[in-house]
């Protein structure tokens, strides 16, 4: 009976964090647009967060791709490229340890710097320093997975043959709750971290990275002329229009 309901869980509840989502991004943008935002506060303080924060996003994005590759990626592919399960666990740690490191360290300072400037400290919110101690426990328990995995090569099996086939079953509504009732434990608890991260995601300054700044890699160039020689001395917009057609 316990076991059934094990696998109900991890079968429904990844259904529910993502209706949390969807309703709660829409709910966000509907009705709370002036907040849908980073809420900045480099006025306050500026040399840690030049430090802290390009750590956590670079280092962020190099964590979120390697889960995409290694959840979306299934083992028969990297098997047809060759690449065996100790060269899998080998790149996994070289690959997925920098970037873990790179942005607990970054997490790190930022969380130091609204513990010691008041002001910033100030403008954190409740949401935010809940979705905080999520975060932080979510890439620990993500680098005890890495480091764990690449220690013990029996547990390959956990990740490729029971994690990544339960995410992917998901998504094509045939959820497989009975795979990731069998994993390791320490993966059950990096995912259900992660699924009360992304539950929390609407409702706290995360929510910006839905509006990224993509077509900001696509805009057209800006233009910038200098003024005639002549026109240096006088005020911008004064200068006479030249005659002509």
């Amino acid at each position: 009976m316990t076991v059934k309901l094990i696998e109900i869980f991890w079968d429904d509840v990844p259904y529910v964090v993502l209706a949390i989502v969807v309703i709660g991004a829409w709910w966000r943008y509907r009705y709370d647009k002036f907040g849908w935002t980073t809420r900045s506060s480099q006025l306050f303080e500026s040399r840690l967060l030049s430090i802290g924060s390009p750590l956590f996003h670079f280092g962020s994005l190099m964590v979120i791709m390697g889960h995409v590759a290694g959840l979306f990626i299934p083992e028969s592919w990297t098997r047809d490229m060759g690449m065996t399960d100790h060269l899998y666990h080998l790149q996994a740690l070289l690959l997925g340890v920098p970037a873990g490191t790179a942005t607990l360290v970054g997490i790190g300072l930022l969380i130091y710097r609204r513990r010691v400037n008041t002001r910033v400290r100030l403008a954190t919110s409740r949401n935010d320093k809940v979705m905080y101690v999520v975060l932080v426990c979510a890439l620990v328990a993500g680098m005890s997975c890495t480091l764990i995995g690449a220690t013990h090569f029996g547990e390959l099996h956990d990740y490729r043959q029971r994690v990544s086939v339960w995410f992917r079953s998901i998504w094509i509504l045939d959820p497989r709750g009975d795979l990731m009732s069998q994993a390791a434990f320490y993966y059950q608890l990096h995912v259900l971290l992660a699924m009360m991260l992304f539950a929390l995601w609407p409702y706290t300054r995360l929510v910006h990275a839905f509006s990224a700044p993509v077509m900001y890699l696509f805009r057209p160039y800006i233009v910038y002329r200098s003024r005639d020689v002549a026109d240096n001395n006088q005020l911008v917009g004064s200068a006479p229009r030249r005659r002509g057609w």
